[in-house]
């Protein structure tokens, strides 16, 4: 078996840069995110003006939590 390294992945692309790079102050971590989910969701159907920075950096940086969210807004934007 060779120790010689395979070949190196595809260069990144700029937006796997550009997430890599964002700014994620306030942290908060998936668990609080997951905590708040239904909160954030609610405010966001109800007030679009509604800014709560925490799960706005949180959602631009972690895109399973933001999957999660963007799904309970449109079940709660649903006719």
């Amino acid at each position: 078996m060779s120790q010689t390294p395979g070949p190196r992945p595809d260069v990144l692309t700029d937006h796997a840069v550009e997430s890599l790079l964002q700014d994620t102050t306030p942290w908060l971590s998936c668990e609080e995110c997951f905590e708040r989910m239904d909160t954030y969701a609610e405010a966001a159907v109800h007030d679009p003006q509604h800014l709560d920075a925490a799960m706005t950096a949180h959602l631009r940086g972690c895109s399973a939590c933001d999957e999660e969210a963007q799904s309970l807004i449109d079940l709660l934007q649903a006719p």
